[in-house]
């Protein structure tokens, strides 16, 4: 499970934030995938349920802010077949912007 109920939690207080004025949030999730490049570090989850925002990085070295579908990072595979994971050792130490400067600088998250 990529999401727990405490995380849900707080990714849609956040986005209820932000819906009510601009928040520069620090992240709440980090996702990567353990046989690729590809990482994700998220701060809102939509009503939905499903649709997240925050700095997308699919391993070709351009990571963007936009938003992603939960289910289907959750049914992505690497090369070597393994599924997304969540790290569960990722906490925030500045917001969102801080990260997407700097993986623009370094062409990938670095978190």
């Amino acid at each position: 499970m990529l999401l727990t109920h405490e995380l849900r939690t707080a990714l849609r207080r956040n986005a209820d934030m932000s819906a009510r004025r601009e928040q520069d949030h620090k992240p709440v999730v980090k996702f990567f995938t353990p046989d690729a490049s590809a990482a994700w570090l998220f701060t809102e989850l939509a009503d939905d349920g499903d649709t997240l925002f925050g700095l997308c990085d699919l391993g070709h070295g351009s990571p963007e802010l936009g938003y992603a579908s939960l289910a289907e990072i959750q049914a992505l595979r690497g090369p070597m077949r393994l599924l997304v994971e969540r790290d569960r050792h990722f906490r925030a130490t500045k917001p969102l912007s801080a990260y997407a400067e700097e993986a623009r600088r370094h062409g990938r998250i670095v978190a």
